[in-house]
């Protein structure tokens, strides 16, 4: 099973992520080191675990904070310049093919959120320019599923990664919500099914596993010591191997 460490970031900063309420974030508190700068948090985490793969959320790309479609573009791409070999996720918050535009030639795997579209059109728009070359976040705020219904309904309309966001369990200490894991798994039998929320510890990720669950999205966990390198190890998570680059086709 796939475990890949989160940033999310916020104005330029790593901030902590808790259940979604994206208003209240705060630059993140790690005992892994005193900096909230992305490029101190990421060398932090591959100090205890040489991951493959890092997801990004860009905040001010996925709430459009200024009312404009702002990014840490600029950020990202130290990240990836810093370390070439790293398979970056990053949902930015694309929503239209302008946006899709300004991360064609950023070397980074697409994320692609539901809950940017509230039209089913508009995100197949986005998939078609794609050709599928991405993965899916469907994501679950508190009060339940965000996003065109017809896409949570139709996983023909799924690419063959899809992570179960479940926001109102991030940094909550609530445990996964494998109920939802669960019914998405059945919905999806074909695709690789990653969940974000919950992991607390090395319990949670064991379960995940038992479940068939292909990787888990980790953050405060990893920040807080409570998973260590050796419990990491045990798992035996091979490398990621995606038949893809999420990259934008060199054509489009």
């Amino acid at each position: 099973m796939q475990i890949i460490p989160v940033i999310d970031l916020l104005g330029g900063v790593v901030v902590h992520a808790k259940q979604g309420a994206r208003q209240s974030y705060q630059p993140i508190q790690s005992q892994l080191t005193p900096s909230h700068q992305a490029l101190d948090i990421v060398a932090a985490l591959l100090k205890v675990y040489p991951f493959r793969q890092l997801y990004i959320a860009d905040l001010n790309a996925i709430q459009k904070t200024s009312g404009i479609y702002s990014n840490n573009y600029s950020v990202i791409a130290e990240i990836k310049q810093h370390y070439p070999a790293l398979i970056i996720w990053v949902d930015a918050g694309i929503s239209n093919p302008s946006e899709l535009d300004i991360w064609h030639m950023s070397g980074v795997n697409l994320v692609i959120g539901s809950e940017s579209f509230t039209k089913l059109d508009d995100y197949l728009v986005i998939k078609n320019l794609l050709q599928d070359h991405f993965m899916l976040s469907i994501d679950f705020m508190s009060q339940g599923y965000v996003g065109p219904i017809e896409l949570l309904e139709n996983a023909q309309l799924w690419p063959k990664d899809v992570i179960v966001m479940s926001l109102a369990n991030v940094g909550a200490h609530l445990g996964v919500n494998t109920d939802l894991v669960s019914t998405i798994q059945q919905s999806a039998p074909q695709q690789r099914i990653y969940a974000a929320g919950g992991v607390r510890h090395i319990e949670d990720l064991n379960l995940l596993r038992e479940m068939g669950v292909y990787g888990a999205l980790v953050a405060s966990a990893l920040h807080q010591k409570q998973i260590t390198p050796a419990q990491l190890l045990s798992l035996n998570s091979p490398h990621l191997n995606l038949q893809h680059s999420g990259t934008l086709p060199q054509n489009t």
